[in-house]
């Protein structure tokens, strides 16, 4: 008798087990035969399924404990879509258009669809503005970056207007966990507290407040981390050297692009007002120096340069949980924060206020 007591349980275990497994079916016209990389996460930790597909379809199954991200790896291009427990998910469209798939029977990317449609107004606008750009004068990109903030603005206000409305929804946990990827703290914090006590005490909402604990170092009025690194010629540089100064501390590595794009405005601010008391400390996030010390004098970046070739790992930017570069914390004369991620147009503002007006 015990033993089929133990065998009805069993099975019901593993009945409850199958039936939180989701299913995706693939149907990629055109693709042919070949593998993809499937990531999932399980627990925060991220788990990678190879997936064969054969005359472009494939299957992939698994337990997802709660709605989330999965990322599919094609060989020319990577294609994310929302999951939960329990679904049967159909993903079709071609091979020369992945960015293009279409997801049906998942709640979440159906949410997910709905929200970007409803901010197809924007991207349009943003986009022309883009098209301006190429052809615009020096003074016309300003007035085109102030267009795009404002658009950009708009675009969040937006995303926090949602999460207040569906505060139970993972899709607005997501949006909340993509703003604080480069967001600050007096921004994230707010609209984290919108959130359900659910999706709060979700992995993901458990990883968003130990993130916002890291941003919270960088919240305007903070006293700057006291840190040591070595420069580009292997000087110690001590940041307490900088009291009495305003520094602009700017993350950006020799691989970063937009960093790049952004070292000629950096550049002219400082020509602008080194002689007000104002200067510029770099902190790349390179691992070889070769090429940090290279982009340096490409660049002609006459400020002081430090770096522990960490990437990422960087003592400083790991301090902060800064996750995307370029990025910037302008302090005081007094080591406290007054302003982050100041760029182009923003940081011509802000330095004209503190040194014009």
């Amino acid at each position: 008798m015990k033993n089929i007591v133990l065998m009805i349980l069993l099975m019901s275990l593993s009945s409850g087990i199958m039936a939180q497994q989701t299913v995706v079916n693939g149907d990629i016209a055109g693709h042919g035969d070949g593998q993809l990389i499937i990531n999932s996460s399980h627990n925060g930790e991220s788990k990678i399924d190879t997936v064969n597909i054969k005359n472009g379809k494939f299957t992939w199954k698994g337990y997802l404990k709660e709605p989330q991200n999965l990322l599919i790896k094609f060989p020319s291009k990577n294609f994310q879509f929302y999951a939960d427990n329990n679904e049967h998910i159909s993903i079709v469209g071609t091979a020369d258009s992945i960015s293009r798939l279409r997801v049906y029977g998942s709640k979440v990317q159906d949410e997910a669809d709905l929200h970007k449609k409803s901010l197809q107004d924007l991207t349009d606008k943003e986009m022309a503005i883009y098209k301006l750009w190429g052809e615009a004068s020096e003074e016309e990109r300003s007035g085109l970056e102030k267009r795009i903030y404002a658009l950009r603005r708009e675009r969040r206000e937006r995303g926090v207007e949602y999460i207040s409305k569906n505060p139970d929804s993972y899709f607005s946990l997501n949006l909340v966990n993509n703003d604080a990827i480069t967001g600050s703290y007096e921004d994230i914090a707010p609209t984290f507290k919108l959130l359900s006590s659910r999706m709060q005490r979700t992995v993901q909402g458990i990883r968003l407040a130990e993130r916002l604990e890291l941003l919270k170092r960088s919240r305007l009025g903070e006293e700057m981390f006291d840190f040591t690194q070595n420069d580009q010629d292997g000087n110690a540089v001590n940041f307490n050297d900088f009291r009495g100064k305003y520094v602009l501390v700017d993350f950006w590595a020799s691989w970063c692009g937009p960093c790049r794009a952004e070292n000629p405005n950096v550049l002219a601010e400082y020509n602008k007002y080194k002689e007000k008391n104002f200067t510029v400390l770099g902190i790349s996030l390179d691992e070889d120096a070769l090429k940090w010390k290279e982009a340096i004098k490409q660049d002609q970046l006459p400020w002081l340069q430090v770096s522990d070739l960490k990437g990422f790992d960087n003592e400083v930017s790991a301090y902060y949980g800064i996750g995307a570069i370029p990025s910037t914390l302008l302090v005081d004369p007094d080591g406290k924060i007054i302003a982050k991620d100041l760029r182009g147009e923003m940081l011509s503002s802000k330095l004209k206020e503190l040194f014009e007006d």
